[in-house]
Order: structure tokens, then sequence, then C-alpha cells
């Protein structure tokens, strides 16, 4: 069985996802966005989620990516997501919350959410 293209987790974690700007349909603000960090959040904030830091004009914002997507995705494709793709996904939903003028702390995103966000990149 040939193996599928991976996002591997090369170079610094901080390095995963490079500093974008996102405009605001509404508003037509610009966001300056920065990946920091992505990690476990099920021990360190009591969340079945990974949670993904971003700095969105220099003020921090946690996207929380619904792990049960993680576990349906490696049962169905008989592998893990990286920390990499993990990454991009959350990124790609920040800039989808930031087009919408939607700027909070925390997003919780669902399994189904996830789900969507991996098809839509292409992940296999």
């Amino acid at each position: 069985m040939p193996s599928l293209p991976v996002l591997a987790n090369n170079g610094a974690m901080r390095q995963f996802v490079g500093a974008y700007d996102v405009t605001s349909k509404l508003s037509g603000h610009v966001f300056d966005v920065r990946f920091s960090h992505i990690w476990n959040a099920i021990a360190t904030r009591h969340s079945d989620t990974i949670d993904a830091k971003f700095n969105v004009d220099g003020i921090g914002r946690i996207v929380g990516l619904a792990h049960p997507a993680f576990v349906a995705f490696r049962e169905k494709t008989g592998r893990d997501l990286t920390d990499r793709e993990a990454s991009f996904l959350a990124a790609e939903y920040l800039k989808q919350r930031l087009e919408e003028d939607d700027e909070r702390p925390l997003y919780d995103v669902t399994a189904e959410e996830v789900t969507r966000l991996i098809n839509q990149i292409g992940i296999k």
C-alpha cells in the first residue's frame, strides 16, 4: 500500500504555520496572526481538545480542536494527524472566524468542524 503525504513535524513548532493576515469581510480590519504553539489540553485545561495558540494583533487566542475528530481520523486512515497538520487546521478555522469579525479568547471547534476542515484542506 503506498504511503500518503504527511505534513511532517519538521523545524521549530513556532514555524509550523507562518505569519499571515486576515481581512474581515465585515469591517475591513486586517488582523495580524502569528502561530505560537500547540498542546494537548486534556491535562492543562481538562478539555478533550488539542489546543493551538495564536497571537492575533498581539493578543493570545486559543483554538481548541475536538480530540474525538483525531480519533476518528486515525480509525479512518490508520495514522495520526501530525502536530503540524493540527496547526494548519487551527489556522484555517481561525482565519474563517476572523473573516467574519468573530474575535474571542477561546474557540472550541467541534469534531464535525474539525472533520470538515480536514476534508477542506485535503489531509488524507
